[in-house]
């Protein structure tokens, strides 16, 4: 009887982590989008995907390059007079009229938002004189970047022939543009205030990413639709130190496709803390030192990954040579690089572990021609 019990005992206790384990088990969405991937912000891994470097077209997606070039060539909020022909386009706008005022700023909002072709156009003839030579920039820029199944021919995303990218490269794409910290706030933003016109006045543009408001954590990125491209959407979601971005193209049911799959994200990648170095020295010039002691604000780093441990991360001391005396203690010195297999990370400032006085130079002793010289110049100028 006693061993029937025990028996019995250890089958039930099995049974409940048979099912328990049933329970939690994490299963891969099933969706309707044509190709689709999830990475790591952090990492660039792939934690799920659907045919994902299949080539496709993009539609307004596009825009994700269009506004990052515009973002990164500078003179933001200088007011400038768009370009009569480059607003004349079919599809969604920003509602510019010939002989407006606007920014580039405005631009990249009209763009992110209600997804102007009229705002691409017209940030792609002021930055580069022309569309097609926009257009070889955006391709440099993919080229540069490593997106192999990318060509660009318009700045807005409506079709060319070759115009095309694939999830993977989408997603590629996404995590440079949020480095960037404007582009990321931008899109972010379910609604913006803006003053463009002639004369400029004040309006609100609302943007066309309804996942903003539907899946908690949600903080980009950027929606497209033509006909031939069906529905595309490029989101980004964080929680807590898990931050995923997920590319679904052609896709019929974008919104619930991209929740389902970040449900299944969020229990499928881990938070994995690294432990920063402490030994970072650079050297220095003219002080009472030759090297300089320099650490991080934080001992460690969390980041989103897949399969990866402590081994995949690598360091890189981001300095000049040497460092010239004098240095304050807590004075940012230099910069610490985190990559991942290659990848980068995150770049994180180094500080001064200590302070570094310049070293006092003794005055050289005059020799006797020197002596004689400024004697006689000093008798002979009376």
């Amino acid at each position: 009887m006693k061993r029937f019990i025990t028996i019995f005992a250890v089958f039930v206790i099995t049974m409940g982590v048979s099912v328990h384990s049933a329970v939690h088990a994490v299963q891969q969405p099933d969706i309707s989008a044509k190709t689709a991937v999830l990475i790591s912000a952090d990492t660039g891994e792939v934690v799920y995907a659907k045919n994902c470097t299949e080539k496709l077209p993009m539609a307004s997606t596009t825009k994700i390059m269009t506004t990052l070039l515009c973002l990164e060539s500078g003179g933001l909020y200088d007011e400038f007079v768009v370009d009569s022909n480059a607003i004349k386009v079919e599809g969604s706008s920003m509602g510019l009229q010939e002989g407006d005022i606007v920014t580039k700023y405005a631009l990249c909002c009209g763009m992110l938002l209600p997804s102007g072709n009229d705002a691409a156009n017209a940030a792609a003839v002021k930055i580069a004189g022309s569309i097609e030579k926009f257009a070889e920039m955006m391709n440099d820029r993919a080229h540069k970047l490593g997106l192999s199944k990318t060509y660009f021919v318009t700045p807005s995303g409506l079709e060319g022939e070759g115009h095309g990218s694939s999830a993977y490269d989408m997603a590629i794409l996404a995590r440079e543009a949020l480095k960037n910290e404007l582009f990321r706030d931008i899109c972010s933003k379910e609604s913006i205030k803006l003053e463009f016109g002639d004369p400029p006045y004040t309006r609100w543009l609302k943007n066309t990413n309804k996942l903003l408001g539907m899946y908690d954590g949600v903080y980009g990125v950027k929606t497209g639709f033509t006909d031939e491209a069906g529905r595309c959407l490029v989101s980004a979601c964080k929680r807590d130190s898990k931050d995923l971005i997920c590319v679904t193209l052609n896709d019929r049911n974008d919104w619930n496709d991209h929740m389902a799959i970040y449900d299944y994200g969020f229990d499928t990648v881990r938070e994995l803390d690294v432990t920063l170095p402490t030994d970072i020295t650079v050297d220095t010039v003219g002080g009472n030192t030759e090297k300089l002691h320099l650490v991080t604000k934080d001992s460690s780093v969390r980041i989103c990954t897949v399969a990866g441990n402590e081994n995949d991360i690598q360091f890189t001391l981001l300095s000049a040579p040497f460092i010239y005396a004098p240095v304050k203690y807590g004075e940012e010195a230099a910069k610490l690089r985190i990559s991942f297999m290659g990848r980068e990370v995150d770049t994180i400032p180094l500080y001064a572990a200590e302070s570094v006085s310049a070293e006092k130079v003794p005055p050289k002793k005059k020799g006797l021609f020197t002596k004689i010289k400024e004697k006689l110049g000093s008798y002979f100028s009376r």
